[in-house]
């Protein structure tokens, strides 16, 4: 049956401007509809609210729709408010659609209006070329097929309690990201100590400078056969392919790159977020870094955690030089600071014991994606 035949649909709120916003009642923002197929009631802004607007106030079980973006396959993101909020209204953005709950159950709608087939018509509505629209009008003709009411909560019920477990783990993660930050805060500032496996404890911590551990490595002796890696911040010295960033590089310019080895530290162009970034893998990159290579005994695992901490962080953004936004750390600044070395014995203690939970996070990030991977073709084998 279509759309309209079953609901009706209503605006979100126009004509405010800048001074309405930051009191007053909550309002639905456009970027809470993209984030989940369910409104999170914890993350309201608010805005001041007209007498004749409070006809549009949102009501519990009402479904949202983007009507506005950049991209044909944004329009039409659906979110559902599963919640009961007092008096509740909509960014000017979207639009709401109000159905009878004794013909679509609210949360059934939730996953219908996410499904893969439903996307799919909705990407057909879009129209325009820089940027994209869609009308009521035409949603509201879309046919849909509908379950009887029970089975519709039978559905809705089965995929909530997916949707549960993917959360405990997204809980699981968070808390042991939490757990790693602050145990790594105390491990450097050493409030934390290790001991030998025999029970003594280790040596004092040496204070060394950067270029009395590493030095600077120009290697460019290479076929061009190497992986060409992506220096980022989230996962280090990565292969490029790994992280679907392409760029096209001439042969010519490639001659020029230098060789990473396992092991090896790359100074980044940009230090927001540290700029000391570790390479678990064999490749080139482009001559614009720095490439960093141990001149002692070290296990490098301690020194990718360590250059990673709030302290060192700050250290290196005082010694940036530049004036453009990604600003460049010279060997020279990287060398003036003072680095705390435990013994090596310590070193890989340290870094076994932070593995460890690198580990458990990775672990549980694979059993979020494998959850997630399995909903999404549950669900594609249940709106058909």
């Amino acid at each position: 049956m279509e759309l309209g035949a079953i609901g009706s649909t209503y605006n979100g709120l126009t004509g405010k401007s800048r001074d309405d916003f930051g009191e007053g009642k909550p309002y639905i923002q456009y970027k809470q509809i993209f984030d989940d197929s369910k409104i999170d009631v914890t993350r309201f802004e608010y805005v001041r609210i007209d007498t004749k607007e409070k006809q549009n106030r949102v009501l519990f079980g009402d479904v949202f729709f983007t009507v506005s973006s950049e991209t044909p396959n944004e329009i039409g993101t659906a979110s559902v408010l599963l919640d009961n909020v007092d008096e509740l209204y909509l960014n000017s953005f979207c639009f709401g659609y109000r159905s009878s709950h004794q013909i679509l159950s609210p949360w059934f709608a939730r996953y219908l209006f996410r499904s893969e087939l439903f996307r799919n018509e909705i990407v057909k509505l879009a129209q325009g070329s820089t940027r994209y629209n869609m009308s009521k009008a035409a949603l509201m003709k879309l046919i849909v097929g509908l379950p009887t009411l029970p089975e519709q909560q039978k559905i809705a019920s089965f995929f909530t309690a997916i949707d549960q477990k993917i959360s405990q783990l997204k809980r699981k993660e968070t808390l042991l990201e939490q757990y790693k930050k602050g145990v790594m805060q105390k491990i450097f500032s050493q409030q934390i100590k290790f001991k030998s496996d025999s029970g003594r404890e280790f040596p004092k911590w040496e204070k060394l400078h950067g270029n009395e551990i590493f030095e600077t490595v120009s290697n460019k002796n290479h076929n061009s056969d190497l992986p060409i890696l992506a220096i980022t911040q989230e996962q280090g010295a990565v292969p490029r392919d790994m992280i679907d960033y392409y760029i096209t590089v001439s042969e010519q310019s490639i001659e020029s790159y230098k060789v990473v080895e396992k092991g090896d530290f790359i100074i980044s162009l940009r230090s927001f977020q540290g700029g000391i970034e570790y390479s678990e893998y064999k490749g080139i990159c482009s001559p614009a870094y720095i490439i960093l290579r141990a001149i002692q005994n070290i296990d490098s695992r301690y020194f990718k955690y360590y250059f990673k901490t709030t302290n060192y962080i700050s250290e290196l953004n005082r010694k940036l030089e530049g004036i453009r936004d990604g600003k460049m750390i010279s060997f020279k600044y990287f060398s003036d600071i003072v680095i705390n070395v435990p013994s090596l014995p310590e070193q890989t203690k340290i870094a076994n014991f932070l593995s460890a939970i690198d580990d458990k996070i990775n672990h549980t990030q694979k059993q979020i994606d494998k959850a997630e991977v399995w909903k999404k073709g549950l669900m594609q084998q249940m709106f058909v």
